[in-house]
């Protein structure tokens, strides 16, 4: 039977595959509809949280490259002096880049900042209180605490500065931000799983008794299977175009909106991570489609 299932496969039982898929979508039209309403629905969810995930990990690497330690130098250490601390401040395995800031440079950002409010320096007649400083960043913003406690044992350094317990709570933040975003993908993945094989579980029923003729006719699994799948196929790519087509121009209209009343916050806006997300939904609404046909269809082939 396998074997003549095999040579089944031919260009007239592709056209009868065809066939059958698209006679069973137009006859059970409503069925149709509303399999593809459900697939559309879940892949916009799992789209739009897709999109949340990939904007809150932007947020939490933004925020994290923000963080930077600042190494203030005594007032006394000298230019010689102060290439051995940088030396010593390369040597440690954690840091990415270092800056020199001298303690001019220091006052004159210090005055861009206070912009218009700059005159309040001019009480300081002349004389300039701040130190010379390194800026130090590190390879990852974990390592931000343990490489400031290292740092500030090196003779000459009077002080390190990296915002401490603020640092730490917002790398607390983005550690939960990234995980509460990846459990509720996962969820609604399953969820959107759940939902459309149910449905197509629904269809398979509605027909199981053209099935079992089909088998006890003398039908192998496969030449069963096929219209379904593609029945299958056709529906998750339906419902995957429309959810792209509603998720694209959403997420469009959201940015600009957001770049005329809110121009500082900044969502993911490359063309490539978009194309990337929208493929993804498309790929998965055809893979969720054949896969919960292959299922569904697994008990009604038992005969």
């Amino acid at each position: 039977m396998k074997r003549a299932g095999c040579t089944a496969v031919n260009l007239n039982s592709i056209n009868y595959f065809f066939k059958e898929a698209f006679t069973s979508l137009v006859r059970n039209s409503w069925l149709s509809i509303s399999s593809i309403g459900i697939v559309t629905v879940s892949l916009i969810i799992l789209g739009a949280s897709l999109l949340l995930v990939v904007n809150a990990e932007k947020l939490a690497q933004s925020v994290e490259s923000s963080v930077e330690i600042t190494v203030f130098l005594e007032e006394e250490v000298g230019k010689v002096e102060r290439e051995r601390i940088k030396e010593k401040i390369k040597e440690h395995a954690a840091v990415d880049t270092i800056e020199f800031i001298s303690k001019e440079q220091a006052l004159q950002d210090m005055k861009k900042s206070f912009g218009e409010r700059a005159d309040i320096l001019d009480s300081l007649e002349g004389s300039n209180p701040l130190p010379d400083a390194f800026r130090v960043k590190t390879k990852t913003a974990e390592a931000v605490p343990a490489t400031a406690t290292a740092l500030e044992k090196i003779k000459g350094v009077e002080q390190v500065r990296y915002g401490q317990g603020v640092v730490e709570k917002l790398l607390n933040i983005t550690k939960w931000v990234r995980l509460a975003s990846m459990v509720t993908l996962g969820l609604l993945t399953l969820a959107a799983v759940f939902l459309i094989a149910t449905t197509i579980r629904m269809s398979v029923f509605a027909r199981r008794r053209e099935i079992g003729i089909m088998k006890m006719l003398g039908a192998t699994n496969w030449f069963v299977r096929f219209p379904f799948m593609l029945e299958g196929i056709v529906l998750g790519l339906t419902g995957g175009l429309l959810a792209v087509l509603v998720v694209d121009l959403g997420y469009l209209s959201l940015l600009q909106k957001l770049k005329i009343s809110l121009p500082f916050v900044q969502l993911v806006n490359e063309p490539r991570v978009i194309l990337y997300i929208l493929g993804s939904m498309i790929g998965l609404g055809i893979l969720i489609g054949a896969l919960g046909s292959w299922f569904s269809l697994r008990k009604f082939l038992k005969v």
